[in-house]
């Protein structure tokens, strides 16, 4: 029986992804943004945790991706570090600040490694994409690649839709994940890619692919903290599943202890703190001499 980061377990590295690819034991990778969601993340057992570029919408209110900064990203992931210990921490290279020119690529790279302490960054697309991966891997930060839908440029791609439905489409997928392995990159994230594309891509990979919305056939699966908890109310991509109701609970909760707080049931006795004996009556008679 395998154990788990949250169990005690060593640190999930590069070599456990590898491992657990060639053993055929599912890979689980979730997104976090903050110190109590990586605490959650830790607790729950899971092998990689994703500082995804998601928090633009989930956690800062953005309507895209592509608004988020890179010190935005640097101060959620580091957030982020100080929760985790166990799981390999992941994080998204936000759009703009990595296409320009392999320097800029490495340099905004190393910020999240010496800055924030992450184990890995992730880059979108394939194309010119490939030839950044291979300068941030050269220059010694491992990379995660990113194919199919790839939010930074969901205008390019038509809006947000699954990628690789025909034969042509799907085999470009194909050579952008065999060019990215090519670069260097340790593991793969297909989003939105039709199953059978996933069934028939994955055999000819050697590192581990983590699926979103592209089929059980991926080495493993990543969802959005805040969709699988069922605290971001927004669009629902088809490939969400909702694992609880958090936002719901959230609510209902606030509403509680605004309906205590205006009824005056909050705060009662046992929330309260008491002086010592005699010392409410010694405080009335100096506060007598007051007036």
């Amino acid at each position: 029986m395998s154990t788990h980061p949250g169990d005690g377990a060593p640190k999930t590295t590069f070599a456990t992804l590898a491992a657990k690819k060639a053993a055929g034991e599912p890979i689980v990778m979730v997104t976090a943004y903050d110190h109590p969601g990586a605490r959650a993340a830790e607790a729950a057992g899971v092998d990689a945790v994703l500082v995804g570029d998601s928090a633009a919408m989930t956690v800062l209110g953005y309507d895209s991706t592509v608004s988020v900064t890179v010190d935005e990203m640097l101060m959620l992931t580091a957030a982020v570090r100080r929760g985790l210990s166990g799981p390999l921490l992941v994080a998204d290279l936000p759009f703009g600040s990595y296409e320009a020119s392999d320097e800029q690529a490495v340099r905004t790279a190393q910020r999240f490694v010496k800055e924030c302490g992450a184990d890995a960054v992730k880059i979108e697309r394939g194309g010119t994409t490939v030839e950044r991966a291979r300068a941030i891997v050269a220059a010694g930060v491992p990379v995660m690649g990113h194919v199919g839908l790839t939010p930074q440029t969901v205008g390019v791609l038509g809006g947000y839709r699954a990628q690789g439905r025909t034969a042509d489409t799907a085999e470009r997928v194909a050579a952008d994940a065999l060019a990215l392995q090519a670069a260097g990159c340790f593991a793969l994230v297909f989003e939105a890619i039709p199953s059978e594309a996933t069934a028939a891509i994955v055999p000819l990979l050697d590192i581990p692919v983590i699926g979103i919305g592209a089929g059980p056939d991926a080495d493993g699966q990543v969802l959005v903290f805040h969709d699988l908890l069922g605290i971001h109310d927004g669009h629902q991509a088809r490939f969400v599943k909702r694992f609880a109701e958090i936002g719901a609970a959230t609510i209902a909760g606030i509403r509680a202890y605004a309906d205590e707080v205006r009824s005056g049931a909050y705060p009662a006795p046992e929330h309260g703190y008491g002086m010592a004996a005699g010392e409410a009556e010694k405080l009335h008679a100096a506060l007598d001499d007051l007036r």
